[in-house]
């Protein structure tokens, strides 16, 4: 509970539910001067046995809790950093979001998480929410276009790193995955096993990630020359969503069914498993399927899923170092740090076309 102390005429002093105490509430109580409490909370090197005894009675009293906004309106600092996430139900940004608060605990600041849930209008009050507290930084997961926004935003005093796009400004510092190369992986995989007719599902295709991951496909898939990719624009990037597309292509005839499956995330990959499992269609025999992201889902699931991992620990801890330059206005020699994922094998994908 909260408290306001007010001095009553002998001087003692009171205290009133659902208001905050105030510092001065602190010195009236302990007897001593305002800027003595302030040398307490902020150099309790300053101050005596005897005051700071004082003070720290009045401070349990009262309920006293110290303002660190006013502190950092003060001195112009903060000990937060901001990072915008799109969707923190999904795993991966999950997993990244704590490599990200570990590594920022380390170095000595709080992190303060946000949920875009995708919208450009949400993203956008972010921005200007954490601007307004003034965080030391921000990390912005977008996938929508946002180097314009965040330089203004650095103009005004506020560093950023863009996270998991390439930034294509020398004085935007991003940390991403190769999803081009990430493409190749999956497609490349999903030949070498024998799928022949293969389905691309995910969406939006404007959206950077999805579009590289659909460009290193192809490239594969052209090279190859003996195998077809039917792409299929899904933007609920969710189980849902990997449940619907299953639904349409289990109506589909056999014959014009895909045998191998590329999902741009592994929550498509997982809610479309679900379904052609459950309407009979042998995974992997029948059809292969290949997730993105390596999720925590992915290993344990009924079908342990064939992945594209990107290294998240490492990730995070790159995503916070970079933003650390940037508040330090140290120059990186490459600003657009970039990972390479890897395939990881397990049973969707091993057996296609064994009777």
């Amino acid at each position: 509970m909260e408290f306001e102390t007010s001095q009553s005429h002998n001087g003692s002093s009171s205290t009133r539910p659902g208001v905050r105490v105030g510092i001065r509430d602190v010195a009236a109580l302990a007897g001593v001067a305002v800027g003595t409490v302030s040398n307490y909370l902020n150099h309790p090197d300053r101050v005596s046995d005897d005051k700071a005894q004082r003070i720290r009675y009045a401070i349990d009293s009262l309920g006293f809790v110290p303002s660190i906004a006013g502190r950092q309106l003060r001195l112009g600092v903060s000990q937060v950093i901001g990072y915008i996430a799109p969707d923190v139900s999904n795993p991966y940004f999950a997993e990244i979001a704590e490599s990200v608060e570990r590594r920022a605990s380390e170095r000595g600041v709080t992190v303060f998480l946000a949920n875009s849930h995708r919208s450009r209008e949400r993203e956008d009050a972010y921005l200007e929410v954490f601007e307004q507290h003034r965080v030391q930084g921000l990390l912005v997961s977008s996938h929508l276009p946002i180097e314009d926004r965040l330089a203004q935003v650095r103009r005004r005093g506020t560093p950023s790193v863009i996270v998991g796009q390439r930034a294509e400004s020398s004085e935007q510092p991003s940390v991403s995955l190769d999803d081009v190369s990430g493409g190749r992986q999956a497609m490349q995989h999903l030949l070498d096993v024998g799928c022949r007719r293969i389905a691309f599902v995910g969406g939006p295709l404007g959206i950077p990630q999805v579009a590289d991951r659909l460009a290193g496909a192809t490239e594969v898939v052209r090279t190859f020359g003996a195998a077809t990719v039917e792409v299929i624009d899904m933007p609920d990037r969710t189980v849902r969503g990997g449940r619907e597309v299953a639904r349409t292509l289990v109506a589909r005839p056999e014959a014009f069914r895909p045998d191998g499956i590329f999902a741009v995330n592994d929550l498509l990959a997982l809610g479309m498993m679900q379904v052609l499992v459950q309407a009979g269609i042998d995974v992997p025999r029948q059809t292969a399927i290949v997730g993105y992201d390596d999720n925590e889902f992915a290993e344990v699931s009924l079908i342990p899923l064939t992945s594209v991992r990107g290294r998240h620990e490492g990730f995070g801890i790159a995503v916070v170092d970079a933003l650390f330059d940037a508040i330090a206005g140290r120059s990186a020699a490459d600003p657009h740090r970039m990972f390479q994922p890897d395939l990881v094998v397990r049973a969707s994908t091993e057996g296609f076309g064994r009777g």
